[in-house]
């Protein structure tokens, strides 16, 4: 059975290139990035948030007012998605503009790591959190980060430049930043603690 597929595009900065969004079940503007869309024409399925950024809510569309402040837009609108049965989930505009809200998003995929996989895209990259294991192929040539949050113990890698073998990385003191991948296919696994693992374009 074919698992269902969200687009998200965050209040960041927008990418200079949209993916095809044909390609998603269904395509969501949080917030203010809805403003990116009326600008440039792009009609989502679903728009949804606290709307304090927002320029004017549509009235073609099903909209969502998420009003509480305990969580962020971003948060609240993942679960929303959980709930339609959304497990994959691409998010653009997560990073760019306020660092603020960068760190906001990344500390919101985090907490939801172990129920969703979400995958932030930006001009430069991709970047993901794994749990326990992950293989990657196609990608020789570029750039890789493993970053711990805060920590990740025994981890070992396979295709990478430099490769790591049953050690551990701590946040505030040993991070794996700008490995190269040297081979077609990577694997990556851990044991405890959560990993980030960040991708360049090229």
């Amino acid at each position: 059975m074919k698992t269902k597929k969200a687009f998200i595009l965050l209040n960041g900065l927008e990418p200079s290139v949209f993916p095809e969004l044909s390609q998603y079940d269904v395509v969501c503007a949080i917030d203010g990035a809805y403003n990116h869309f009326e600008k440039n024409n792009i009609i989502p399925d679903l728009v949804t948030g606290d709307f304090d950024s927002i320029h004017s809510i549509p009235t073609t569309v099903e909209v969502i007012n998420t009003p509480d402040q305990n969580y962020t837009d971003f948060d609240k609108a993942l679960l929303i998605l959980k709930e339609r049965g959304y497990f994959n989930i691409d998010v653009y505009g997560g990073s760019g503009k306020e660092h603020d809200h960068f760190l906001g998003n990344i500390s919101t995929a985090l907490q939801w790591k172990a129920k969703l996989n979400i995958t932030f895209f930006d001009d430069f990259g991709c970047y993901f959190f794994i749990e326990e294991s992950v293989e990657l192929v196609n990608l020789k040539g570029r750039n890789i980060s493993l970053i711990p949050f805060p920590i990740a113990t025994e981890i070992s890698t396979k295709g990478l430049q430099y490769p790591l073998k049953n050690e551990s990385l701590t946040f505030g003191e040993r991070i794996g930043t700008r490995n190269k991948i040297s081979e077609n296919t990577v694997t990556i696994s851990y044991k405890s603690g959560s990993l980030l693992i960040y991708v360049s374009n090229k």
